[in-house]
């Protein structure tokens, strides 16, 4: 059992893991008989409302908010581990709530795409990542050329997303796909 609160972020591209190694984590604490809870944007409606749910099939119980701010007040009494998914989503105080859950004894597992499909910092990630105490990046496999793929393509019509289309379509692979820094193209 933990003895203290921390910040650990999973990041990546889409179809990097991030959703698979964030239930891993939270499965672990619960074996570990520790008190879990978990929070979603409720935005993302791609799988399930109240889970999270990976491209692999992983599932996990979740609470859906609209914002940031109403954790604190979901939160139970008893929770020592928080999970946080698809934390671009959220709105930028998500960054303050997590510190302030850490600094409670709270062990705060976020996951989430650490850059856009423009390849462009995401949301509060970057801030958070900076905060955390731990952060892990993980890659997919680029549909291109097979290599190591840290990036998200938001396709349209099956080409490349122009960099002016809106940041954020909730989608999976009918919109998005995995490129290296090579292949990833963002036409102007």
């Amino acid at each position: 059992m933990h003895t203290q609160g921390m910040i650990e972020v999973v990041c990546g591209s889409m179809f990097s893991g991030k959703t698979d190694e964030l239930i891993r984590r939270l499965v672990r604490a619960t074996i570990a008989k520790q008190k879990v809870q978990v929070f979603k944007p409720a935005i993302d409606i791609r799988y399930a409302i109240e889970k999270v749910a990976s491209h692999t099939g992983s599932t996990f119980s979740a609470i859906p908010v609209q914002k940031a701010s109403e954790i604190p007040a979901r939160l139970e009494k008893d929770t020592t581990v928080v999970g946080l998914d698809e934390v671009q989503f959220f709105d930028p105080e998500i960054v303050t709530i997590a510190q302030t859950l850490a600094e409670q004894g709270i062990r705060v597992i976020a996951a989430g795409l650490d850059m856009d499909f423009r390849g462009e910092p995401f949301g509060a990630m970057p801030e958070l990542m900076a905060k955390a105490e731990v952060v892990l990046k993980l890659h997919a496999i680029c549909m291109v050329c097979g290599d190591d793929a840290s990036r998200t393509q938001r396709l349209v019509n099956g080409k490349p997303a122009r960099y002016d289309e809106p940041v954020v379509i909730v989608g999976a692979s009918e919109l998005y796909e995995a490129r290296c820094r090579k292949h990833h193209e963002v036409p102007r």
